[in-house]
C-alpha cells in the first residue's frame, strides 16, 4: 500500500539543453509519482532521457519548466545550501561507477554524508559500521576502494546510500559492470531497502533487472511512452 504523499513527484517536467536551433529536448512533459515502499525501473534507449530524469529527481539538475518535489519540498527556488542539505538527508545515490573516494576507507566513505551534515565523527562512523554490516562483512570496513572487488565497492556505495534517514534512492545502471550473481545481490539489497520503506528509482537497460521493480516506466524521446506493473498491467506514471 503506497503512502498518500509521494516521496518524489514530477509534474510536467521539461528539460531543454542549449538555445535556439541547437537546443535539445531531453525531457518533454514528464509526470511521475514515486511512493515509499516502491521500486520503479526507468527504461528506454540511449538518449531517451533516463539519466536526465534521475539527475532532476536528485536535484543535480534543474528543469527548464515544471516542478520536482522530494519529501514534499519543491526543489526549484531552494538555496544551494538548502538543496545540498535536502540531498544529504533524503537522497541516496548508487551509480554504475560507484564514486567512492579512493583516499577514504569503506567505513569513512559510508560515514561521509553524515559527517558533512554535522553529525559527530564517532556517531557517524558507528552508523556507517551498522550500514556496512547490512551489506558487507565487517572485515571490509578498513579497506580502501582499490582493495575491494567491483561488487564489494558497489555494496559500499549502497551502504552509503542507505545511511541515515534516506527516503529516496536513485540508482543509475547500478549493476552494469557486475557479473550476474553479484548483480543479483546488489538488486536484492535495493529491493530490501524498498521493502523496509524507502522509495527507489532505478535506470536500467536490462529487462531481467527491471523485473525486480514494482513498476516499469519506459521513456522515448523524452516522454513517458508507457508505465506498467511488474505483472505487465498498464498504470498511470
Amino acid at each position: 500500500m503506497t503512502s498518500p504523499t509521494p516521496v518524489l513527484r514530477l509534474r510536467d517536467v521539461r528539460r531543454v539543453h542549449g538555445d535556439g536551433p541547437s537546443a535539445s529536448v531531453a525531457l518533454d512533459g514528464v509526470d511521475l509519482d514515486l511512493h515509499a515502499g516502491e521500486l520503479v525501473a526507468v527504461t528506454g534507449r540511449s538518449g531517451s532521457g533516463k539519466s536526465t530524469l534521475l539527475n532532476l529527481a536528485g536535484g543535480l539538475d534543474v528543469p527548464t519548466s515544471g516542478s520536482v518535489e522530494v519529501a514534499g519540498e519543491r526543489l526549484d527556488g531552494l538555496s544551494r545550501t538548502r538543496l545540498a542539505e535536502l540531498r544529504r538527508r533524503h537522497v541516496g545515490y548508487v551509480f554504475q561507477a560507484d564514486n567512492l573516494l579512493p583516499t577514504l576507507t569503506a567505513l569513512e566513505n559510508v560515514a561521509l554524508p553524515l559527517e558533512l551534515d554535522g553529525v559527530a565523527v564517532g556517531a557517524a562512523r558507528g552508523a556507517a559500521q551498522r550500514s556496512l554490516e547490512r551489506v558487507l562483512g565487517p572485515e571490509h570496513a578498513g579497506r580502501y576502494p582499490d582493495q575491494l572487488s567491483g561488487g564489494e565497492q558497489q555494496r559500499v556505495a549502497i551502504a552509503r546510500a542507505l545511511i541515515g534517514e534516506r527516503t529516496l534512492l536513485l540508482a543509475d545502471e547500478p549493476t552494469g559492470a557486475l557479473d550476474e550473481v553479484t548483480a543479483e545481490g546488489v538488486l536484492r539489497l535495493l529491493r530490501e531497502a524498498v521493502d523496509a520503506g524507502a522509495a527507489a528509482l532505478m535506470v536500467t537497460h536490462d529487462p531481467a533487472q527491471a523485473a525486480w521493480a514494482d513498476r516499469v516506466v519506459r521513456l522515448r524521446d523524452g516522454r513517458v511512452q508507457s508505465a506498467v506493473t511488474a505483472e505487465g498491467s498498464e498504470v498511470a506514471s
